[in-house]
């Protein structure tokens, strides 16, 4: 039986989101997915980009109301002097500042690190660019596309002789904010394994692009040491094989992997091909690779003669790891997926649920954390989170009409 959520991992830390778009926002996001209290800060007007991406649904925003579940929404022009004192006030509640501003334009508000440290000593302050904070790049615009392109990401991605080609979905993105939860998660850790009165709060410098290329781990060796730049190949992989996708004979396309001698003899088994166990072109990993291509030339005449429902079976038979190439209508249908509860309904004011993404990962013994609702209206909290520092409807009232809220 699992436990309510106030014994989540990050039960207890507040989180001040007044970041676009979604790299650095959805850093808060997961957090608030372990539990962690999180307020979205936005302009008066809004205008955050997120809410014009599509799906955009009869005018509502769906990717808004997923990348920001959980949150409270207030509103709050920091660059007006009666917006910057209430900031310096909010700020004094929070564990944890995330922010993407172009370098230094936090400074020219006059909320530079010393600053806000004075406000708040313990404060956290997570700053995700597209380049970091340092270096000729620093102040340079960056999106997904940017960072997967300059990480040497998508200089991996496409068929062999063809353009590099990116995916249809901002994978620098949530890439980066990946990066951005585990980074404020290390600082947390960090700063509460002090006593109170010696925690002090961090700065932390995140680049996007950095953290695309720090996928890419062997890269590095593999060219200053073996004199190799990496290219496409489509999706063949050239480090094991076998390793690609292939189609069966009624249409269906599906991604099998052979890495290691025993599973490579389970597929020589499932294929009936025993002779490929003691063919040298196949004896082990390098041979195989050196072979790629009359390898999948083999495996893929294999699969255009059965339909994908007996290649399931003959491969299920023989334990090789192999799977349909799922769309998000086969992902939310499938039967495991339901029994794990991977996807849950998030409470939303105009479509009565929106569904999305469960917590990653799950704690053993712990009831996951379900988010209230969607991701919220400008200002919808505006009342509750200033109520909270004494602000009463008189003085809301007038930081409206100076469109500081």
């Amino acid at each position: 039986m699992g436990q309510p959520t106030d014994h989540a991992p990050l039960h207890g830390v507040r989180i001040l989101d007044m970041a676009t778009v979604l790299a650095a926002p959805f850093s808060a996001t997961l957090c608030g997915d372990m539990g962690a209290d999180v307020v979205k800060l936005e302009l008066p007007g809004g205008g955050d980009p997120l809410r014009g991406l599509t799906p955009v649904h009869e005018g509502h925003p769906l990717f808004w109301k997923t990348a920001n579940r959980g949150k409270k929404g207030i509103s709050l022009d920091v660059r007006k002097p009666e917006g910057r004192a209430l900031f310096l006030r909010l700020i004094a509640g929070f564990d944890v500042l995330v922010e993407n501003f172009r370098t230094g334009t936090l400074d020219a508000w006059g909320l530079d690190i010393a600053t806000l440290h004075a406000a708040n000593p313990r404060l956290i302050v997570l700053r995700l660019t597209g380049f970091g904070q340092t270096g000729p790049y620093a102040r340079r615009p960056g999106f997904a596309r940017i960072f997967e392109a300059m990480s040497g990401f998508t200089h991996l991605t496409g068929e062999t002789g063809g353009p590099p080609q990116h995916m249809n979905y901002p994978l620098g993105d949530v890439v980066a904010g990946l990066f951005g939860a585990f980074a404020i998660s290390t600082a947390l850790a960090e700063r509460n394994a002090l006593p109170r009165d010696r925690q002090r709060g961090a700065e932390i410098d995140l680049s996007a692009t950095e953290a695309m290329s720090r996928l890419l781990d062997p890269l590095a060796a593999e060219h200053r040491i073996g004199g190799v730049v990496r290219e496409r190949t489509g999706s063949r992989a050239t480090y094991t094989a076998p390793s690609n996708v292939f189609r069966a004979l009624d249409g269906v396309w599906f991604t099998l992997v052979g890495t290691g001698g025993p599973i490579f003899a389970r597929i020589c088994r499932a294929i009936d091909r025993d002779d490929l166990l003691t063919d040298a072109r196949f004896a082990d990993n390098a041979a195989r690779i050196l072979h790629l291509e009359a390898l999948d030339r083999i495996l893929a005449d294999w699969c255009a003669g059965l339909p994908f429902a007996e290649l399931a079976v003959r491969l299920d038979r023989e334990d090789v790891p192999y799977s349909k190439v799922y769309s998000i209508a086969d992902l939310r249908a499938d039967p495991h997926m339901q029994a794990r509860g991977a996807f849950i309904d998030v409470p939303d004011e105009q479509f009565g649920s929106v569904p999305a993404p469960a917590a990653v990962p799950r704690f053993v013994g712990r009831e996951g954390v379900r988010p209230a609702a969607t991701g919220p209206r400008t200002g919808q909290h505006n009342a509750e989170v200033y109520g909270g520092l004494g602000l009463d409807e008189a003085q809301l009232a007038a930081l409206r009409d100076a469109q500081v809220i």
